[in-house]
């Protein structure tokens, strides 16, 4: 008998502990026991045993991202140190928890700042997996496939563009949709491109321009010349002029500050559009040809006609009578 219930102890115990609890509770006047504050930094410490260091590291390398992002007129050095100085911190961080998301969302940030790509596509990455494409936010998986778009891989941009596109009145929403209309028209999917940008553009109805639907509406513009449905281009630009009358050129130019342009080139082409809506012809030729100058331009021939037009419409015989009139440019 002894020894049964010697062997019964270690089940009754655990038991017995239990319904001690139950009737804790339930007794009236009787108060819960507070948490102990001591066990429960202990618990911290047995889960992420470096999570108060890490937590310090990635708050200073936010600090740092943040003056990066506000920083967009210093100069271009002052900018790559506060990069680089995240980038260190959070390099540190990373060895100390190489799990945690937030570590590695912002690693990839930096690294992208900072030109280390390979660095910057394994952070973003690692990112994603721990988290899923869906959970992992337009942030990273916007940058990917930003990424992506720069290095020519455009299956790899277009699918992590379209995780991370979304409501242009979202922060970079807008940048996202131009990057994967980009892509989609390299791709050769055009009427995919233009349906992207005109989804995310305001009705015709509307004349509220933020910096977000401006650069929207000016890049299904630039779509729809490179299809060559010039009617379509030349209609969005009339209706933004008419909207923003002298400030066109301002709000365009700003709109493009939130935009890091992928293929860099891209920059010329648009900025020839601009001027181009301006009657700013001779600026609008130089940008046309810088484009064209570069190898293996995806659009190269539509700049090509550009210069051709505009060389034509300079040309003496060729002069209009109304010298302020819009020429008919392809």
């Amino acid at each position: 008998m002894r020894r049964l219930l010697i062997d019964a102890l270690p089940l009754a115990l655990p038991l017995a502990l239990a319904l001690a609890a139950g009737q804790a509770e339930a007794t009236p006047g009787r108060s819960a026991p507070h948490a102990d504050p001591a066990a429960s930094a202990l618990w911290r410490e047995v889960i992420e045993p470096h999570g108060t260091e890490v937590a310090a590291l990635l708050a200073r390398a936010r600090a740092a991202m943040t003056k990066l992002s506000e920083s967009a007129d210093v100069p271009a050095e002052r900018r790559l140190r506060h990069a680089g100085d995240a980038y260190g911190l959070l390099r540190r961080a990373h060895a100390l928890s190489p799990d945690n998301t937030d570590v590695l969302g912002l690693l990839g940030h930096a690294a992208d700042e900072v030109g280390k790509t390979r660095q910057a596509i394994e952070a973003l990455e690692d990112c994603i997996r721990l988290q899923g494409p869906e959970h992992a936010g337009p942030e990273v998986t916007g940058r990917l496939g930003t990424i992506y778009l720069r290095l020519g891989k455009l299956d790899d941009a277009v699918r992590w563009l379209r995780y991370a596109v979304g409501p242009i009145g979202v922060s970079n929403n807008a940048s996202v949709a131009v990057h994967l209309a980009t892509a989609l028209a390299a791709r050769g999917q055009m009427s995919d491109a233009i349906d992207v940008l005109s989804n995310a553009s305001p009705s015709a109805a509307s004349s509220y321009f933020t910096d977000a639907i401006t650069l929207v509406s000016f890049a299904l513009a630039v779509h729809y010349d490179r299809d060559e449905q010039r009617g379509a281009a030349f209609e969005i630009l009339d209706r933004m002029q008419a909207a923003l009358q002298q400030e066109l050129g301002t709000f365009v130019q700003r709109s493009f500050a939130e935009l890091r342009f992928a293929p860099a080139e891209d920059e010329y082409y648009y900025q020839a559009l601009l001027y181009e809506a301006l009657g700013a012809y001779t600026e609008a030729r130089a940008e046309w040809s810088l484009y064209a100058a570069v190898p293996d331009a995806t659009w190269r021939h539509r700049a090509l006609e550009h210069v051709r037009a505009l060389d034509a419409l300079r040309a003496p015989a060729a002069a209009p009578a109304n010298p302020h009139a819009r020429p008919s440019v392809p």
